[in-house]
């Protein structure tokens, strides 16, 4: 499980003699147990936001006149709460000041998100329905397909709604092989995808893809901001295309 552990710093008290910090973040990053974290600007650098009556108040400072602030934060992946608060008492910090720890709110994993995406993009993919597809992929999306970059959601769709106009039926995108790697915001996948349908002339589509892929936690969902596709076994051989489009083409 994962927590949040807040870094509160005390401007009363004496840490000339404070541990150093390094040896606790490589311990624990070597562990695995510390995923992210980062120290934070003073108190005097922070704004306070308040929106009262539809009027945005802004205050300069931390929301509450204290002697303690939060100096920094890391994020903890602990089996128990237990685990999370020995990590803490470890902190220097923890020695002058003090140290919150809180359990991240449980919620679906990415890595399941991230699939159910992926399932989208498959069903998506078999109704021809671009606007599905593009759905899933950030507005800022950099895709590289055969060389050709398509940058920007605008630049995907166009590419996308072209490329349907040759293949005629239900696309069938089978994900035979995937891998996913989260690491807080972003995350990495690589695949092995078998794309099938049928050309406007008739002809039979059947391909191997492999695909890179970058996505991004935009709050409540994943989105693919990056992917770069690279063909396979080509089962027939005057075919190219790609996962998210088809094209076909004369080869010798």
């Amino acid at each position: 499980m994962k927590y949040m552990l807040l870094v509160c710093g005390d401007d009363t008290a004496d840490a000339s003699g404070m541990a150093p910090v390094e040896p606790w973040v490589e311990d624990l990053g070597d562990r695995r147990v510390r995923l992210h974290g980062h120290r934070l600007a003073l108190p005097a650098d922070a704004v306070t936001v308040r929106v009262r009556g539809g009027e945005v108040l802004r205050g300069d400072g931390p929301f509450a006149e204290t002697k303690e602030y939060v100096a920094g934060f890391d994020i903890l992946e602990c089996d128990s709460l237990e685990e999370a608060i020995e990590a803490a008492a470890r902190h220097p910090v923890a020695t002058v000041g003090a140290m919150e720890v809180r359990p991240f709110w449980e919620d679906e994993d990415a890595e399941t998100r991230i699939r159910a995406l992926d399932a989208e993009l498959t069903a998506a993919a078999r109704e021809g329905d671009v606007d599905r597809m593009a759905a899933c992929y950030a507005p800022d999306v950099a895709a590289y397909v055969d060389g050709q970059e398509h940058r920007g959601i605008d630049a995907l769709r166009k590419s996308l709604a072209e490329r349907f106009t040759c293949v005629s039926g239900p696309v069938t995108r089978e994900v035979l092989d995937f891998h996913v790697h989260v690491d807080e915001s972003i995350a990495f996948g690589h695949a092995l995808v078998r794309i099938r349908a049928t050309g406007t002339d008739g002809t039979l589509l059947d391909e191997l893809v492999r695909v890179t892929t970058g996505y991004r936690d935009v709050g409540m969902r994943w989105l693919i901001a990056h992917e770069h596709v690279s063909h396979g076994h080509i089962a027939h051989d005057h075919i190219a295309h790609d996962h998210i489009s088809h094209d076909t083409e004369e080869r010798s």
